[in-house]
């Protein structure tokens, strides 16, 4: 018997792997807060903005050409990656930004009770994509010190599982994988295991594994995925690619792929930001700056960080990180809460100018003494 209830009626639709799924929580919404002034640190965006180039790109472009499709393909923005990283454009995909592929991944190769290996924390999507698809999802946690716990990974990766995913930077430690350590993961994963490696923010890390290096001399199956949205400052637009060990696994995702998934606008805009390389290199220097000044601050104001490679980082606040949220929106100041067992004290909050970074310092440490009584 139907319930009678329409959402009850709705909810026996949803499949049950969905049905327990949480809601990807993006952080406060800023134009909902009510506060003259909003600094918003919660979805690690590019302080100074996107490239020039692109912006000037999309001011010629207008509205020009919308009527039509986007080229399905990308063909042009490939042949461009591909041919400055001298790979195949065969073996490269775009998406609806990288996430977008994550997807494409998940509902080709993923069948239920498949086992997927990640990090502990990770970014969400590494979880809640595969229990989508109604896989089994088991996590690695990092040592104290957030150094990578080789031996847990030896034992989780001697049982099969059909993909391992990571993101190194790890989001949200900001924690970049040495080559000895992705070397050790790989070498440690069955060779038909699919190693999904997200490089999000590759761009601003200064000692860390050459992925596309390391991998590239593999015969396995692997996939590294990256985006438009950190260093080159387009997340607004959606643009990410992916990078395959063979074109095979590429024409898999196509054939989940939504037609024209990728708009014009964000081929075009890419385009001109992968050229403007000075953009990605002052980019990389101011947050190298502010990451080291913010973090040296929160240390000797008392706070645990670890040690990021990104363009945000992840706090120890010795308090309940959702309490400390809310204290700090109420400055209108917008950073995430972490919200795994094991991290329910952190949070993670992004690069911005130097002047946003200072202010978030001082209301942080004002917001934990409130907590404290």
């Amino acid at each position: 018997m139907l319930p009678s209830n329409p959402a009850q009626r709705i909810e026996a639709l949803v499949r049950p792997s969905v049905r327990r799924l949480p809601l990807y929580d993006p952080g406060a919404d800023p134009r909902q807060l009510g506060t003259p002034t909003v600094t918003k640190l919660s979805n690690c965006e590019n302080p100074l903005g996107m490239s020039p180039a692109a912006a000037a790109v999309l001011a010629r472009q207008g509205g020009a050409g919308l009527e039509r499709y986007p080229d399905p393909s990308a063909r042009a923005l490939r042949q461009l990656i591909g041919g400055q990283l001298e790979v195949d454009p065969a073996r490269i995909i775009l998406g609806n930004g990288s996430e977008n592929i994550l997807e494409l991944l998940c509902l080709a190769l993923l069948d239920p009770l498949d086992r997927v290996v990640t990090q502990c924390p990770c970014f969400s999507l590494h979880e809640s994509l595969p229990l989508m698809m109604g896989a089994q999802v088991d996590k690695v946690a990092f040592n104290h010190d957030f150094s990578v716990d080789l031996p847990a990974w030896a034992t989780a990766l001697r049982q099969p599982a059909k993909m391992l995913m990571l993101s190194t930077p790890c989001n949200p430690v900001g924690t970049a994988l040495s080559a000895m350590e992705l070397s050790a993961l790989v070498a440690a994963t069955h060779p038909d295991t699919l190693l999904v490696i997200d490089e999000a923010y590759f761009e601003f890390v200064e000692d860390g594994a050459d992925a596309l290096a390391i991998l590239g001399a593999q015969l396995r199956p692997w996939i590294i995925l990256r985006t438009f949205s950190k260093a080159y400052g387009l997340a607004g637009l959606r643009i990410g690619y992916g990078i395959a060990s063979h074109p095979s696994l590429i024409d898999a995702l196509h054939r989940v792929r939504t037609p024209y998934n990728v708009n014009q606008p964000a081929q075009e805009a890419a385009k001109a930001a992968w050229l403007d390389q000075e953009h990605v290199a002052r980019s990389r220097e101011f947050v190298a700056i502010e990451r080291q000044r913010l973090t040296e601050g929160l240390q000797a104001a008392g706070f645990r960080v670890a040690p990021s490679q990104a363009n945000f980082l992840f706090v120890d606040t010795a308090c309940n990180a959702l309490e400390v949220v809310d204290e700090l929106l109420k400055d209108g100041i917008i950073v995430k809460a972490w919200r795994e067992p094991g991290y329910t004290g952190f949070i993670r909050v992004s690069l911005g100018l130097a002047e946003q970074n200072q202010a978030f310092l001082t209301r942080l440490q004002r917001a934990v003494a409130t907590l404290a009584g």
